[in-house]
């Protein structure tokens, strides 16, 4: 018993992929997470009181921690991801934009 072997015309071009290549997902050349870079700052927040803008920086990052700085106060100058620290003036309104560090 002898097999045939059928040949079926080729439009492909030698070195062309063909249905039998490997199909790569998507997401290849892209970083796997959230589509959204964190957030860095929070300029809306100028003008709240420090109870109001800890609530929305929570909002979008639970785990960092706040740090309240009362006006004319020194601070460290080190740079921590996991801190905020929100800068008073001397009516205890927050006076900068808020921002990671």
């Amino acid at each position: 018993m002898a097999e045939k072997q059928q040949t079926e015309p080729s439009d492909k071009q030698p070195g062309e992929f063909t249905d039998s290549a490997p199909v790569l997902p998507r997401t290849c050349g892209t970083l796997l997470g959230p589509s959204t870079a964190p957030k860095m700052e929070w300029p809306q927040l100028v003008g709240l009181t420090p109870e109001e803008a800890e609530r929305k920086i929570k909002e979008d990052m639970p785990r960092v921690q706040i740090q309240v700085v009362q006006a004319n106060c020194f601070v460290t100058m080190d740079f921590n991801h996991g801190r905020v620290r929100l800068y008073l003036d001397p009516s205890g309104k927050v006076e900068r934009p808020p921002r990671i560090g």
